[in-house]
């Protein structure tokens, strides 16, 4: 379990394999909620090679020193993650 922010990831590994390789990520919010933007990739067993890029935005919550995922939204292509872009792009332009 992570302790800090920093340690947060969304690397995995099964069997010797990363299955999800991490990429980046941008801590979005720090404290007893925190808020990180994770870039990853995951492997695809049957081609041997990383698929492309994803991206998730995962919410923590600090109890007893130690962070736990409660929630989570899978930006599942970089269409999607346009998209998003664009949303978010025209609410603020209207402020």
């Amino acid at each position: 379990m992570a302790e800090t922010v920093d340690e947060l990831t969304v690397s995995y590994e099964d069997g010797g394999i990363e299955t999800v390789k991490e990429l980046d990520k941008k801590v979005l919010s720090k404290g007893a909620w925190a808020t990180v933007i994770f870039r990853y990739q995951d492997w695809n067993r049957s081609k041997e090679e990383y698929g492309p890029d994803k991206f998730t935005i995962r919410r923590y919550q600090k109890r007893n020193g130690e962070y736990q995922q409660k929630s989570k939204f899978n930006i599942s292509s970089e269409k999607q993650a346009k998209e998003v872009i664009e949303a978010l792009s025209e609410w603020i332009g209207k402020e």
